[in-house]
């Protein structure tokens, strides 16, 4: 069907009006006068003719002129009302074009109008995939762009940075690519990338992100891991897979791919700086050896096997009576006296020697060993301080770290209670230990797990505070006890105003609060004399003693014990 430009002469004619600029405004005009032709060529004739009395004239004018505007009236309201489909298909198709807002009109009606409104609602659906998949999606091989790959690795930071999770960028690079398409012509090259495309989406799961970068790079996210290492399987799976031979017409070809790994939030905490290291890391893969991935940085790779090592031996730590523990008392301010001390784990190593909490508890934490070790602390703990207390000692109380993992066991409630009763010692005797960045994970799981472990007559110590970002409205909602302040102000209080000013207010918040208050790294006589002339209740740290073992822990609470009974007895 030809459409006539030539019958839009009427609306381009009334179009040049600025009174007349909306489409509804001209249709009105139309049907006001449309409907006034009767009324006028009645009051010409009405004029011109000698046939009808004055009165008459008047009468009919009248009657002529109340149904012509109440017929008008009718008709305009109806026409506006007509001209609703076309109205709403205007605001859709404008909403469209502003706010890329799908129309949603009605599609079941038959006629020109409905028509045109379901015609809409399909032409610009579809319309939208077609824009979304070119401005998205690489056309050669379906796999999202850089644009969408940005948009969604963005995200994915953001949850990976909310939950503390690791994630990992590996950047694909297909050394011979220009070889082969140089060789065999643009069509197999074609065909060789959407090949390995295709071996890529097989390799990952539905959580992870994959991108065709450019022309012979590919990248991959994957998101929610707990330690670097756990990329090694992947990457080994991988390479497996785009070594296996593509046949391009007729040939046998064979890829030669280098993989760099970047990890957030070690190498970057950005999209571009994260693509940019693993890029890096590719760079020093090729440079090694072919077909191979490496992690970005060489030191990188240094650590990441010393850590392969560390876990490997820290899981047959247990079984092999390797961990031990080391106490470091607690002592009064005013009197004194240790009044408790903090269990505190040591891995001694034969290969080894001696391995720092720094390097192995982080280890233990991500692969799950610190639940048994966790456990194993505590009934170890639990079980020296009911012996030092057979041994006549005076009753103390024994302070002990719960880590992440475990405060996010279903069960940890029961497991602390089984141990209680398996060693018999008091609960009034235990303290348990929580930083405010492990409790602010998950905030009311936290209340709920401590207020059970307090209603059972625990007592509560908040570790490292002022290192955290715990707010004061949940700092009131948590059942803790005591405030530990953390070492790193404790070091420089004597010399460092701001320190000073940071220890002070903690001091003044946990008073507020009814809280008691110990301070950790007390190493100097003036660091002491500062917390004491403040007020501070509890003091741990080398200038009393060092962390030590259990038999020499047993005989400074002898000597600690006859001090005080000689002095008692003076």
């Amino acid at each position: 069907m030809n459409i006539d430009n030539q019958n839009l002469w009427l609306y381009s004619f009334l179009s040049r009006f600025s009174r007349l600029k909306g489409y509804k405004s001209k249709i009105m005009l139309i049907a006001f006068l449309g409907t006034h032709v009767p009324l006028l060529t009645l009051l010409i004739y009405f004029l011109v003719s000698n046939s009808y009395s004055f009165e008459m004239t008047v009468r009919v004018l009248v009657i002529a002129l109340v149904a012509t505007l109440v017929g008008t009236g009718i008709t305009l309201y109806a026409l506006h009302n007509l001209l609703a489909p076309v109205v709403v298909t205007y605001l859709a198709l404008r909403a469209y074009l502003s706010k890329k807002r799908l129309p949603k009109l009605p599609t079941h009606f038959t006629d020109e109008v409905g028509t045109l409104m379901a015609d809409t609602v399909k032409t610009i659906t579809k319309l939208d995939e077609v824009i979304e998949h070119l401005t998205n999606y690489d056309d050669l091989t379906g796999l999202p762009n850089r644009v969408l790959f940005t948009d969604r690795l963005q995200q994915a930071l953001s949850r990976s940075q909310d939950q503390t999770r690791l994630l990992a960028v590996i950047c694909l690079h297909l050394n011979n690519f220009r070889e082969i398409n140089n060789a065999l012509g643009s069509s197999a090259g074609e065909q060789l990338l959407r090949g390995v495309a295709q071996r890529l989406r097989a390799s990952v799961d539905r959580s992870d992100l994959i991108c065709r970068l450019s022309s012979d790079e590919f990248v991959i996210a994957l998101p929610d891991l707990t330690a670097s290492e756990d990329v090694v399987p992947f990457c080994q799976l991988l390479l497996e897979r785009l070594l296996l031979p593509i046949f391009l017409q007729g040939h046998e070809v064979h890829i030669e791919p280098s993989v760099g790994i970047a990890v957030y939030p070690f190498d970057g905490d950005s999209v571009e700086q994260l693509l940019q290291n693993a890029n890096t890391a590719i760079d020093e893969a090729k440079r090694r050896a072919p077909n191979n991935y490496q992690f970005y940085g060489a030191d990188m790779n240094v650590q990441l096997q010393e850590r392969l090592g560390l876990e490997n031996q820290l899981r047959h730590a247990l079984e092999r009576n390797e961990l031990q523990l080391h106490y470091q008392p607690q002592v009064d301010t005013n009197s004194g006296e240790i009044i408790g001390v903090e269990a505190l784990v040591r891995w001694q190593n034969p290969e080894l020697g001696a391995v720092s909490p720094v390097k192995f508890i982080p280890i233990a934490e991500a692969n799950g060993l610190i639940i048994p070790i966790g456990e194993w602390v505590l009934r170890t703990a639990c079980t020296q301080t009911r012996l030092w207390q057979d041994a006549g000692l005076p009753p103390l109380r024994i302070g002990v770290n719960l880590s992440a993992r475990q405060l996010a066991q279903p069960n940890l409630v029961e497991r602390i209670s089984q141990i209680l009763a398996e060693t018999e010692l008091d609960v009034a005797y235990l303290e348990l230990e929580v930083t405010e960045s492990l409790i602010m994970e998950n905030v009311q799981h936290s209340i709920n797990v401590l207020q059970q472990l307090h209603d059972m007559g625990i007592t509560l110590a908040l570790d490292d505070f002022g290192t955290g970002y715990s707010s004061l409205s949940y700092l009131r909602r948590f059942p803790i006890d005591i405030l530990k302040i953390d070492r790193s102000f404790v070091r420089d209080v004597v010399v460092n105003s701001e320190d000073a000013a940071v220890t002070n207010a903690i001091i003044t918040l946990a008073k507020s609060l009814g809280l008691h208050i110990t301070a950790e790294g007390v190493e100097t006589q003036e660091q002491f004399e500062y917390m004491k002339s403040h007020e501070c209740n509890k003091i741990q740290g080398y200038y009393f003693s060092r962390p030590i073992t259990a038999p020499a822990m047993g005989e400074l609470l002898k000597k600690n014990q006859n001090m005080h009974l000689v002095e008692r007895c003076a």
